[in-house]
């Protein structure tokens, strides 16, 4: 069941379109950029762990994975770099959710190949 602070604590996402090309120079680093970030089996699996929950405590990702904490906050951090998830502040914790238009463009990209 999901705590309702829980989903509340990542803002509203973007509903607009991106318009940017999806070939070309740019969308090539872009792409490659996307993949590096998702290159490793456990930001696979965080990622689908934050799609299935809507929103997430670190500790609540710890949690579903036999990985470290401090393994799991580097995974969630190169996703966040990346612009994959989002990490807003809720009081003492971090809350972390998809950022979809990130995904959207991800699909994208990978739709034009």
């Amino acid at each position: 069941m999901k705590d309702k602070a829980e989903v509340a604590c990542c803002g509203p996402a973007s509903a607009q379109p991106d318009l940017r090309p999806v070939e070309g120079a740019d969308a090539d680093e872009e792409l490659a950029a996307l993949a590096k970030a998702l290159g490793h089996p456990a930001r696979v699996q965080i990622l689908r762990i934050l799609v299935r929950r809507n929103a997430c405590v670190c500790g609540d990702i710890v949690d579903e994975l036999p990985l470290a904490q401090s393994t799991v906050s580097q995974h969630l951090k190169i996703l966040k770099d990346a612009g994959i998830i989002r990490g807003d502040v809720d009081g003492p914790r971090v809350c972390y959710c998809i950022e979809p238009r990130a995904l959207r463009r991800l699909k994208a990209l990978v739709g034009a190949l």
